[in-house]
């Protein structure tokens, strides 16, 4: 792993400093958190820069260690990754920024200024959403020759980019708060800033379009570490066996961030779920363990495997 991210590191710079950066700056929020006593919709002020600046060290951190699995260095996929670091640095600033200020960052347009920064924020998450598909498909075409790797790298950037979508209904019309100078708002059937859970403030009363884009996110380092996993101590499974079981995984996950997302849009909260949300997430278990049954009946032993 310290290998891995040293050749990283050694081609794409930019990214591991921001990354490193990133990590800093979750110590200071976490310092803000603690001594600074002000607290904004809810939550104190500066825990949403702290969950950002964890985010981004997950997701930094991920890509350069993708970017260290291709055969050979790409000019696209690390011109790529330099527009990731440069909006998701426009990203924190405007964040920051509006934590001193004691304004919120999102939805905010109480006034001209509030309304520029989140219309930049805006702007510069809809690029790094092409950057990221851009990097996605490079990966695809320069095909890691780890074949499990491959498969979740592959499915992972996919279904982060879902996570990604996954937050558009929070800027809808349908989520319009009806109150002047909030343009959007996280939750749904109920206003932003009331009970939730702790640390991630997901709402406990009604529900919250952040879960979904939470879950699918973070595709990105839940599909690569199941392929970890598989690829050392799965080894009595081939490596075709191996990669269908990251295929069926990641159908699973994906069907489950739209589920999360429809439970949200349903007003209903995560930890309240009704007999439908039941049923579909009974059906997914289901049909996910079947689907990972007839992989592994299929599976061919190694020696078999070798003397194909």
């Amino acid at each position: 792993m310290t290998v891995t991210l040293r050749r990283a590191a050694h081609w794409h710079r930019p990214l591991m400093v921001f990354v490193s950066t990133m990590a800093a700056l979750a110590v200071v929020t976490t310092v803000g958190i603690v001594a600074d006593p002000r607290v904004l919709t809810g939550a104190p002020i500066w825990l949403k820069p702290f969950k950002f600046a964890v985010s981004f060290v997950l997701y930094g951190g991920t890509l350069a260690w993708m970017l260290s699995l291709l055969p050979r260095r790409s000019r696209v996929a690390e011109r790529a990754v330099t527009v990731i670091v440069a909006v998701a640095v426009i990203e924190m600033v405007v964040i920051v920024a509006q934590v001193v200020r004691g304004q919120t960052s999102h939805f905010n347009d109480s006034s001209p200024l509030n309304t520029a920064l989140f219309a930049i924020m805006g702007a510069a998450i809809m690029v790094l959403f092409v950057a990221h598909l851009v990097l996605g498909i490079v990966l695809l075409i320069r095909r890691i020759p780890d074949r499990v790797a491959n498969r979740a790298v592959g499915w992972g950037l996919g279904l982060s980019a879902l996570g990604m979508l996954a937050a558009v209904p929070m800027t809808l019309p349908i989520q319009d708060p009806g109150i002047e100078g909030i343009s959007g708002a996280h939750s749904v059937g109920v206003v932003d800033g009331g009970p939730g859970l702790p640390v991630l403030g997901w709402s406990t009363t009604g529900g919250d379009l952040r879960i979904g884009h939470f879950v699918g996110l973070h595709a990105l380092q839940a599909l690569p570490i199941l392929a970890i996993v598989l690829s050392r101590f799965a080894t009595r499974l081939d490596e075709r066996t191996r990669a269908r079981l990251v295929v069926v995984a990641g159908t699973a996950y994906g069907v489950l961030t739209v589920l999360l997302t429809w439970q949200a849009l349903r007003g209903q909260p995560l930890l309240r779920p009704d007999a439908l949300t039941l049923a579909a997430v009974a059906a997914l278990a289901v049909a996910t363990a079947t689907a990972a049954g007839l992989v592994l009946a299929r599976r061919r032993r190694p020696e078999l495997a070798l003397a194909a």
